[in-house]
């Protein structure tokens, strides 16, 4: 088998609204818009800087099926400079950019290949002077939803050839995305490949090493749910079929949820301040990029109180966002979660015999007791489903988030009882 280099991406959601930001400053709105093409050039020069053989690209290049003609002008002038430098590319289209979508009718480098849809194909990848380096083998989705085991109709081709198979999978039914495509782990490994090049979800992972299976994740953050670097892998394999693989971050707006204590802090200056140093960090962390941060206040302190008077948060919030946005790299403060607490002893409180007792002493039983609090939560969250904005059953949520809507009414009770006395008597 012959030594080569390339490079495997996936996901790279082209074009995408970015929902909810439309509220933002121009400039700020601008740039997260543009992010995902800015990453997409970050991509080509790094392929051209690394001088790989060629690129592989697992699905979603676009976010819509029906592909904007602006994210098709961009990703073909990308390929035309992929292209120009002697390097192909090889794409899959995946469940967001299904090949019975809306596409322009566009002239494409004899260097790009999609995959066709109908069957597994084969490439052959041969370079001058050194031969057929790698045989490829894709499928792409013919509808949005597939869902048949595509991994199964994988066969590896010509022995002593490095064996790449190119597919969109949901493989052992990760429970964060669709189910699409679904493989297993096992499927996958008798197919014969050296190297699996996956795509559709959105956080890397490896989950085989030899042969290895890889999750590149997508290219560009696109929503809190998607935190951390995000990128490609150039992926080096070497004669008896190893991959090393290192990872590129290639986003442009990095995505961040942070929690802050407010133990101890008793002004409104003192969190001004705190808030201040975790954004700094955040900068930091960012390395050179934009980044939106989602903060999680939590703790128990003075400001407790100081948060929950009039709109202070919302104004400290107007008060951050209009100093980052005059920044020539943003770390813009997409909200606040506050789930501070009152510094009261509610453990003692429990004790008391009292209506508050009472009450805490039945919140801390349905802590740890998730059917009774199913339960409960069905009964209580009832009436909200018959409002308009209502979606879906509030009361089906997980445990662990209806445990934190009780723990957050456990708090409000407890600052609006003892305010009143504590219920005694």
């Amino acid at each position: 088998m012959k030594r080569l280099r390339f490079m495997h991406a996936a996901d790279l959601h082209l074009d995408s609204p970015f929902k909810g930001m439309s509220a933002l400053p121009e400039r700020v709105r601008e740039r997260i818009r543009e992010s995902t093409f800015e990453a997409l050039k970050e991509l080509v020069a790094l392929a051209i800087q690394e001088q790989v053989d060629f690129v592989l690209i697992s699905g979603d290049v676009y976010d819509l099926s029906d592909r904007s003609l602006r994210a098709q002008i961009r990703f073909q002038k990308a390929l035309e400079q992929l292209a120009k430098q002697g390097i192909p590319t090889y794409i899959i289209h995946g469940n967001h950019d299904p090949e019975d979508g809306r596409a322009a009718k566009l002239d494409w480098p004899a260097a790009v290949h999609f995959f066709a849809c109908d069957q597994v194909e084969t490439i052959s990848v041969e370079k001058p002077h050194r031969g057929v380096i790698a045989q490829i083998h894709g499928i792409s989705y013919r509808s949005a939803g597939v869902t048949d085991n595509l991994a199964v109709k994988f066969r590896a081709g010509r022995e002593n050839v490095c064996q790449i198979g190119l597919l969109h999978t949901n493989v052992d039914g990760d429970p964060g995305h669709d189910n699409y495509a679904p493989c297993s782990k096992q499927d996958l490994l008798e197919a014969g490949m050296n190297y699996w090049a996956l795509g559709h979800v959105h956080t890397r992972n490896v989950l085989h090493q030899q042969p290895a299976i890889v999750y590149p994740g997508n290219l560009q953050g696109r929503s809190i749910r998607e935190t951390g670097p995000r990128g490609c892998y150039i992926v080096d394999m070497s004669e008896d079929g190893r991959a090393e693989l290192t990872f590129h971050a290639l986003d442009q707006v990095r995505w961040f949820l942070e929690r802050l204590s407010v133990a101890g802090l008793q002004t409104e200056q003192e969190l001004k301040d705190r808030l201040g140093e975790q954004l700094e960090r955040i900068r930091t962390e960012a390395d050179g990029r934009d980044a939106v941060v989602r903060l999680v206040l939590e703790g128990r302190s003075a400001v407790h109180g100081l948060l929950r008077k009039g709109r202070a948060l919302q104004e400290l919030t107007a008060e951050l966002r209009e100093d980052e946005a005059e920044r020539s790299r943003f770390v813009w403060v997409e909200s606040f979660e506050d789930r501070t607490a009152s510094e009261l002893d509610l453990e003692a409180l429990q004790l008391e015999k009292s209506f508050l007792g009472d009450l805490l002493r039945y919140s801390a039983a349905l802590q740890v007791d998730d059917e009774a609090l199913a339960l409960f939560a069905s009964e209580a969250l009832a009436a909200l489903q018959s409002l308009p904005q209502a979606a879906g059953d509030p009361a089906a949520a997980e445990p662990e988030r209806l445990r934190e809507w009780l723990r957050a009414a456990q708090e409000l009770a407890a600052d609006l009882l003892s305010a009143d006395g504590g219920g005694h008597g």
